[in-house]
């Protein structure tokens, strides 16, 4: 990870399945999310990056406790954001939680 730009991991649920998106402010400015299909969707602000993805039900990963996670169906510590490149992450956005007993 490039220390210069700050970056943020947020996560949406469907089920046991996460998906991951991750958001990475540029030194200018702007902003710039790689998705769970590879893609890197470019935006003109922080702010204008964020709303996109709270609109589509992200929330940040960095500020889920215990019940966040609990009413999303998964415990915190059975995930933690993806790691690597752009090119191992395209492999690793959409993770499958193990089903609960």
């Amino acid at each position: 990870m490039d220390s210069d730009n700050p970056t943020s991991w947020w996560l949406a649920t469907i089920g046991r399945t996460v998906v991951w998106a991750r958001l990475r402010v540029r030194e200018a400015g702007t902003a710039e999310v790689f998705d769970s299909d590879g893609n890197t969707l470019a935006y003109d602000s922080e702010d204008s990056a964020r709303a996109a993805l709270m609109d589509a039900e992200f929330v940040a990963y960095e500020g889920l406790d215990d019940d966040d996670a609990q009413q999303r169906g998964f415990a915190l510590d059975e995930l933690q954001p993806p790691q690597g490149d752009d090119d191992a992450l395209r492999g690793l956005m959409i993770q499958k939680l193990p089903q609960r007993h």
